[in-house]
């Protein structure tokens, strides 16, 4: 655990609270910073980027950095250790940019593959499948 995770501040609570209402959801940086701007009680970008970190560092938040032009999504795993969760991909749709949650066995079936034959460890939360999404079809 990251030595910036032993001060728990209001700003962090805040945001630990906002993570869990939303849970399953990718969530910006700039999402963060809007959410609590629109509710009366902004928080400082600098404080709400060092807080993701925290929290990454902490494991209870994941990041995703999804390509190099999107920019990094957060989303809430609790006190999970992330080895032990289900195996989450990603669906970019080239058209609306829409970010899909994709948990599939099958693709689970590839990753264990590459690492059995191929000694290759494929990293899911850099895999990202692109294509169009059902909405833009």
């Amino acid at each position: 655990m990251n030595q910036r995770s032993k001060y728990k501040t209001k700003h962090r609570k805040v945001m630990l609270e906002y993570f869990e209402r939303v849970s399953g959801t990718h969530i910006t940086a700039n999402d963060v910073c809007e959410y609590f701007k629109k509710k009366g009680t902004p928080i400082g970008q600098s404080t709400v980027y060092r807080q993701l970190e925290s929290l990454v560092d902490e494991g209870i938040i994941s990041k995703y950095i999804i390509d190099g032009n999107s920019p990094a999504c957060f989303e809430y795993t609790g006190s999970v250790v992330p080895e032990d969760k289900d195996v989450c991909f990603h669906c970019k749709c080239e058209k609306c940019g829409a970010l899909i949650h994709l948990h599939c066995n099958e693709l689970v079936q590839i990753q264990a593959h590459l690492y059995e034959e191929h000694q290759f460890r494929l990293n899911p939360m850099r895999t990202v499948f692109y294509g169009t999404c059902n909405r833009c079809l």
